[in-house]
């Protein structure tokens, strides 16, 4: 059985996606799902996630949502995935601007909060 969705309202999983509200660039914290908050706030964290499909899942929102390409979640969220599918060392100055951008959106009044 499959979900109605109207035209303003498209997601291929659980978490809704507003057409109208794409990309606003503008994000109030109570504009992000729950979901997508949790993910955002662990890729702030000491233990990150490590399935790089849940982070995807993030950036993909973040993209949409956000900034688009330049989103500093979208920006960081993608290069934690492809940390996590090549072992690579991720970029520090790239997870910098990502706690910053994480205050100015209002997760946190300062980066080591999201620590």
């Amino acid at each position: 059985m499959s979900q109605q969705q109207t035209a303003d309202d498209v997601s291929i999983d659980e978490i809704p996606i507003d057409i109208s509200n794409t990309p606003s660039g503008e994000i109030e914290p109570t504009d992000v799902p729950t979901e997508i908050e949790s993910i955002t706030r662990g890729l702030a964290s000491e233990q990150p996630p490590t399935n790089p499909l849940v982070v995807l899942k993030a950036a993909r929102w973040w993209y949409i949502h956000g900034k688009g390409g330049s989103d500093p979640a979208f920006r960081w969220a993608i290069e934690w995935a492809q940390h996590l599918a090549t072992d690579t060392p991720s970029d520090v100055e790239m997870f910098d601007e990502y706690l910053e951008y994480l205050v100015t959106v209002g997760f946190a009044d300062e980066p080591h909060e999201l620590r």
